[in-house]
């Protein structure tokens, strides 16, 4: 008895619950005098999920191979919970066999731990020393032990939920920040996946979302844990994937082994074993997934651990959810506010320019000096330049804001001429008339992108020049693209038009267009490549 009160007081004083199934274990063989003991943790399906032993080492482990299940002698006392003394086990009718390697056990008792109302797990000892039974007096200080490990079990559940509410609230309060002052939904997202990975001790969390060209599959779009690299862009299906079923259903979905799981499938390696995926809403219309694992050989996540992911990951939906409100609002405000500036420009701006244009025009015939005239009539040709400047300033603002499919033509121009500039020495100058990204196709865009890199390195190889003009133009009515790209280089003389311009004039026969090249060598090179654009 006194030996009994001190194995209750050690193993009441431990508040981290694997520390305080460890102790349990210990008292127990201390106290019975057994050889061996062990814990098994009852998990889902009447199985086990966790098995703690004392007295088998390591190595003989190793050897013995997978941890029981809950099988044989072990599983009657999962289906039939009341304290089960035995002196030759192997008698059992339910006796299993042991698998090669086991050490030989004999005598076995065996006894249930309750946890209030509800059996969480069984203590098991086997091979009491000195070759004697386990007697009556050694089940009933097991079972006075198992009562106050109830007690105990409870306390250290109660402490590490405590204790990971206090970080889920922690976490949450780190995501609202970062979503706060401006971070990327992407780099919420990473830090989503790290948090929900300490917080339910996983070796591995991924987050899934929709593939924007399939809409049966998942994408990982961020990934944490020691093989992250490896799991960034991998894709699963909706349906056959523990991810796409919490995303269908919109609850979570636990697994203690994805390997031997017929609702799972494993991103690729085998190493890991227990897993759980949440539903992560991310939008009004679009449903991703959270998704934890843990090393093979590991725990599998207990009920609590499930509900407390599942929480974190609703209100860190939440949390994606108004920052994405937030950012959809201000992104309407600018579009708004690029509208304004756009009429006022053709409001004011051009019709007075128009006006002044049309004045000088007017004036040009009582003109008398051909001078004068001459001068009047290029200041009326530079006004229409502006005028063409401001309208094609205008589409730029009415649709810069429209970067649905990624970022238009009117802004990867430039990068493509800043690019070539390193080569060339100097900076080409750049013009882009008309609506350019509401009209050009993205397969057009991407031929105008390579064949005005390709132009500008042609000027960069055998031009020699000191200058280079490029322009792009759509009319309004968005019936066809021209690229001009002119230069005022040494020109290609009456060399055979070979290798880059060959390949110019094949993108645009691709696409029913032309291309036109004249060169002088007083005057440099004119490119001009033409291609029809598809009516709307």
């Amino acid at each position: 008895m006194h030996g009994l009160l001190d194995a209750v007081t050690d193993i009441g004083r431990g508040l981290a619950l694997p520390q305080v199934l460890r102790s349990i274990v210990e008292a127990a063989v201390a106290l019975t005098d057994a050889e061996y003991g062990a814990l098994g943790v009852i998990g889902d399906g009447q199985r086990l999920s966790q098995f703690l032993t004392v007295g088998v080492t390591d190595a003989v482990a190793s050897r013995i191979g997978p941890r029981p299940s809950g099988r044989g002698i072990l599983g009657e006392l999962i289906h039939h919970p009341v304290p089960l003394r035995l002196t030759d086990l192997s008698r059992h009718p339910a006796s299993y066999g042991f698998p090669e390697h086991h050490p030989v056990m004999r005598t076995f008792l065996g006894v249930p731990i309750r946890v209030r109302d509800e059996v969480f797990g069984n203590l098991y000892l086997t091979q009491k020393r000195g070759g004697a039974d386990f007697d009556a007096d050694d089940e009933a200080v097991l079972t006075a032990l198992a009562n106050a490990a109830g007690v105990a079990i409870d306390n250290a559940r109660m402490y590490d939920e405590s204790r990971r509410r206090e970080q889920w609230l922690e976490a949450l309060g780190e995501i609202t920040r970062s979503l706060l002052g401006g971070t990327e939904v992407r780099d919420v997202l990473r830090l989503i996946a790290r948090r929900a990975s300490e917080m339910a001790d996983a070796d591995q969390a991924v987050v899934l979302l929709p593939a924007r060209a399939d809409g049966d599959r998942l994408t990982v779009e961020v990934a944490y844990g020691p093989d992250a690299e490896r799991l960034q862009g991998l894709g699963l299906p909706v349906r056959g994937s523990l991810a796409g079923r919490a995303v269908r259903t919109g609850r979570p979905v636990a697994s203690a082994d994805i390997a031997d799981d017929p609702r799972a499938r494993p991103l690729g390696d085998t190493a890991y074993g227990p897993a759980v995926a949440v539903p992560l809403p991310v939008g009004a219309s679009a449903c991703g997934a959270l998704r934890l694992s843990r090393r093979t050989g590991r725990a599998a996540f207990d009920d609590t651990e499930v509900a407390l992911v599942s929480r974190f990951a609703d209100q860190a939906a939440i949390a994606l959810e108004l920052a994405l409100r937030r950012a959809e609002s201000e992104e309407l405000a600018v579009m708004q506010e690029r509208d304004r500036i756009a009429r006022d420009l053709h409001d004011l701006a051009i019709q007075r320019l128009f006006a002044t244009g049309m004045t000088l025009r007017s004036a040009t015939r009582g003109i008398d000096r051909p001078d004068a005239a001459e001068r009047v009539s290029r200041a009326v040709r530079d006004l229409d330049t502006t005028i063409q400047i401001i309208r094609s300033t205008i589409f730029e603002l009415r649709s810069a804001g429209d970067d649905r499919g990624g970022p238009g033509l009117r802004r990867r121009l430039p990068e493509t001429a800043r690019l070539a500039s390193q080569s060339m020495g100097f900076s080409p100058s750049l013009r882009i008339d008309g609506p350019v990204d509401s009209t050009v196709p993205a397969d057009v865009a991407e031929q105008v992108l390579a064949v005005l890199a390709e132009a500008l390195s042609n000027i960069a190889r055998h031009a020699r020049a000191h200058r280079a003009d490029v322009v792009v133009s759509v009319p309004v009515a968005g019936d066809r693209l021209t690229l001009t790209v002119t230069d005022d280089g040494v020109g290609i003389g009456a060399a055979r038009p070979t290798g880059g311009l060959t390949n110019l004039r094949s993108r645009a026969e691709q696409h029913g267009g032309t291309l036109t090249v004249e060169s002088s060598a007083d005057r440099g090179t004119r490119l001009i490549w033409q291609v029809p654009l598809p009516a709307d």
